[in-house]
This record gives structure tokens, C-alpha cells and sequence, in this order.
């Protein structure tokens, strides 16, 4: 079983690549439904920590997203 400590630990670094990256938090539960959203442009940051109530976070758009297990970049590439 996941420790409290190891959830409320865990953090990600979004890096908007182009204007208008969306960032939804899923909440945790039998129902999962969106609880928060922040839009980002080009070269924003917004650091996102996963908690007792969030238990994915869904990014829609180009950006660079740094875990704890290594850089991610989402959206398209050309």
C-alpha cells in the first residue's frame, strides 16, 4: 500500500512550449472528475503536487513535463 507521505511527496514541473497548454487536476475516488484547471503560455511553469484529492493530472498542448522519473514532452512534434 502507497504511504500518505509518498503521495503527498510526489511533484511535476510543467513547461508551457506554446501559449494556451491546459493542465486539469483528476480527483481520486470512484467517481474521478476534473477539480482544477490552469492554462499556460509560452515559457510558464507551474509546479503541480499530487495529493490526498488529486490523482492524475491531464495536459493538453505542447510542454515539457520533468517527474521523478525523467522529461516527458506532450503535444505534437514537428
Amino acid at each position: 500500500m502507497i504511504e500518505e507521505d509518498e503521495i503527498l511527496n510526489d511533484y511535476i514541473v510543467v513547461k508551457a512550449l506554446e501559449d494556451g497548454v491546459n493542465i486539469m487536476g483528476l480527483t481520486r475516488g470512484q467517481n474521478t472528475r476534473f477539480h482544477h484547471t490552469e492554462k499556460l503560455d509560452c515559457g510558464e511553469v507551474y509546479v503541480a503536487q499530487f495529493t490526498q484529492t488529486t490523482s492524475a493530472i491531464k495536459i493538453n498542448g505542447r510542454a515539457e513535463i520533468l517527474t521523478k522519473h525523467g522529461k516527458v514532452v506532450s503535444g505534437k512534434t514537428e
